[in-house]
């Protein structure tokens, strides 16, 4: 790996990670209205819900802007982006979360490429991939 190579991979970790650290944040400044928001979804046990978010976007947000177990918390960001997109944003009669819905699906493809590709440069993994299964 060159080092434009590094630099862009590092760029490409910040800007993904970047949405979820800000939205995990901003759950912890404003717990109700996050708790509000999930029970407006009618998901069971929305404290439950609210303590895996916050895990996700801060916990593995963090794993992810530092390259750290990268494809790792990749996969379970993906998950969890995929699951909201489908939770959160699934009105396809409604043009704006028609647009919300195709944002979270181009999320998880910017982490589909984290999981096969690894972490890239300047990363606490050194850079290096988990092996796939073939």
């Amino acid at each position: 790996m060159n080092v434009r190579q590094r630099w862009i991979s590092l760029l490409g970790r910040v800007l993904l990670s970047l949405v979820f650290i800000v939205s995990g944040v901003g759950k912890v400044l404003d717990p109700a209205g996050t708790l509000a928001y999930i029970e407006s979804a009618h998901l069971p046990m929305p404290q439950l819900a609210y303590a895996v978010a916050l895990v996700v976007e801060l916990g593995l947000g963090f794993a992810l802007l530092l390259g750290f177990r990268a494809q790792l918390a990749a996969a379970g960001i993906a998950l969890f982006t995929f699951v909201t997109a489908l939770v959160f944003h699934s009105n396809m009669a409604d043009p704006l979360q028609v647009i919300m819905f195709l944002k979270n699906m181009t999320i998880v493809g910017g982490l589909l490429i984290v999981i096969a590709f690894g972490p890239g440069g300047y990363s606490v993994d050194g850079g290096k991939r988990i092996m796939l299964p073939q």
